[in-house]
């Protein structure tokens, strides 16, 4: 029996996803197994590698959105999801919009984004 969830995400751009991960600190592997309860594990697109034996990962649907996969109960043993998993959205969000703001070519404009948690 697996552990692992899969929850629907508004992310679609893995470069995105990645590099917000990195900027929380957390270590990214692409193409590669999250782990879970008892050793399982699952193949991902992205994997979050966390500390503990947990990971969390999202794999890529075909309407270009990515599901989170994870053993949640694995996860929160060590973290708390709900404060992680809306840290690395809220992160996705600015860069996302950074990014945006620069294709745009709005980047001369001074931008000044602050959050509070």
């Amino acid at each position: 029996m697996s552990h692992f969830s899969t929850l629907r995400t508004k992310i679609t751009d893995a470069e995105i996803l990645k590099a917000s991960l990195r900027d929380l600190g957390i270590f990214v592997k692409t193409d590669a197994d999250v782990r879970g309860y008892n050793g399982q594990r699952v193949r991902s697109d992205i994997v979050a590698c966390l500390d503990g034996e947990y990971d969390l990962g999202w794999s890529r649907n075909s309407d270009g959105s990515f599901d989170l996969i994870a053993d949640l109960w694995g996860v929160a043993k060590k973290h708390n999801q709900t404060e992680l998993i809306n840290s690395i959205n809220q992160k996705y969000a600015v860069n996302k919009t950074l990014a945006e703001v620069k294709q745009r070519n709005l980047g001369k404009a001074n931008i000044n984004l602050v959050l509070h948690s």
